[in-house]
């Protein structure tokens, strides 16, 4: 209990802004931060009766495909989605849909408030039919924040449950319907490198079968050229970002094995390796910055490419797969997300990705979700920030991503320990 009541002085700073110096340069991807925002997450009266990514059907402790509950408490009532027969102290649990743009807004809001860089915005090759159905919402909602806060965007596109024979030409007419009719690349902020707007494909190159098309790395060459050179008009040219396997460098584990995937990897102009649930401890941690971040960085820079880490601050996904171990790789009270920044940083990594913003799926979202178990709904599971035994503020991992991107920013020194509470307090 001392402990508990140490940390909770400690950490209880107060509460929030810390004020961004000046906006992020979208012209660049040089010394940047950038976050994965899903912006999947949907209620009933805007998705057909739906609760899509909170829940299998209707929210019950069986049905939830969610383990982290988001902190509420500075939503309005119109942003607020009442799930039926949840309660937190006899009142009514909610949740919110990444369809309003009012939360949207808010998200963004955080992101500048915490002096965050900005996101690449996840579209999922499955599903960009059903958003371009209905308006592609949420896109236009990332592109408003962006726009009021200032914070640069990007489109990632994941290509997990792509069709080998069809998913190339879906995310080639996507690129140009956004660039055309939604107009992204306009966007003040939208995120470019090199005089050309960055676009990320992330899985080609994966190793579980069909699940990430395709298995023919001339297939992957091709759309890395088109993406880069060979679209038809030069609006459509991109810097190419590539979400790769973390064996991208050896080709073995995650990785394909063929060594015309070599080629493919040497293509790109961003590369970044997927690492979530790769290693799980600090010490890990710190032999996947000798055994894997040391040799990709010799290897991108010989490629003439930038290299892209990817961190996280924790893995959990009870719900969402039921057979899964609660609190499967823990935060360590944020020394695990921030042991994985320094490391990049300090083996030499000039950007970074954090994964993800939004993710309470999968346990790894960095923004704003509750303290303590008493503050989630009382019926089902619930991954809290005290499930490391020290009580901790809704916003600590914007707190730590803030000093992470300081970081990147050359505003504060790289070093393996976390640092004290000092530096996490108010900048003025």
């Amino acid at each position: 209990m001392r402990q508990l009541l140490c940390a909770t002085a400690l950490f209880a700073f107060a509460a929030a802004s810390f004020a961004a110096d000046g906006d992020p340069d979208p012209s660049t991807l040089d010394n940047k931060v950038l976050l994965g925002y899903q912006g999947w997450f949907a209620c009933p009266a805007d998705d057909g009766g739906r609760w899509v990514h909170w829940s299998r059907g209707a929210p019950t402790p069986e049905t939830l495909t969610v383990d982290m509950y988001p902190d509420l408490s500075e939503f309005d009532a119109d942003e607020l989605c009442e799930i039926p027969g949840m309660t937190i102290g006899g009142k009514p649990a909610h949740l919110f849909s990444s369809r309003n743009a009012k939360s949207v807004a808010r998200h963004f809001r955080w992101m500048k408030d915490y002096g965050l860089d900005g996101v690449l915005v996840q579209r999922f090759v499955g599903t960009i039919r059903s958003k371009r159905a209905d308006g592609d919402t949420v896109l236009k909602n990332v592109m408003a924040a962006a726009k009021e806060s200032g914070r640069t965007f990007a489109i990632e596109y994941d290509i997990s449950g792509g069709n080998a024979e069809t998913f190339a030409q879906i995310l080639k007419d996507d690129w140009m319907y956004l660039v055309d009719e939604l107009k992204v690349t306009s966007h003040p902020n939208y995120q470019r490198h090199n005089g050309k707007p960055v676009v990320s494909i992330w899985g080609m190159g994966l190793s579980d079968g069909p699940g990430h098309p395709p298995t023919d790395p001339q297939v992957a060459k091709d759309l890395i050229a088109w993406f880069k050179s060979d679209a038809p008009e030069s609006r459509y040219h991109v810097t190419y970002m590539g979400g790769t396997p973390s064996r991208w460098g050896t080709l073995t584990n995650d990785a394909r094995s063929d060594p015309a995937w070599a080629d493919v990897y040497a293509m790109m102009d961003v590369v970044q390796p997927w690492t979530v649930g790769r290693y799980s401890n600090l010490e890990a941690a710190d032999r996947w910055k000798e055994n894997m971040l040391a040799p990709d960085l010799k290897l991108a820079k010989a490629n003439g490419q930038l290299y892209m880490p990817v961190v996280f601050p924790g893995f959990s996904w009870q719900n969402l797969k039921k057979s899964g171990k609660p609190n499967q790789i823990p935060r360590i009270k944020g020394e695990f997300l921030w042991r994985q920044a320094a490391n990049a940083k300090l083996a030499g990594a000039t950007v970074l990705k954090i994964a993800m913003f939004d993710e309470v799926d999968e346990g790894t979202a960095v923004m704003k979700v509750v303290s303590s178990r008493a503050q989630a709904p009382e019926q089902g599971f619930w991954l809290t920030l005290d499930a490391d035994g020290e009580e901790f503020p809704s916003d600590w991992y914007l707190r730590l991503a803030g000093e992470i991107t300081r970081m990147f920013h050359g505003e504060r020194p790289a070093e393996a320990k976390l640092p004290a509470a000092a530096l996490m307090k108010r900048r003025k």
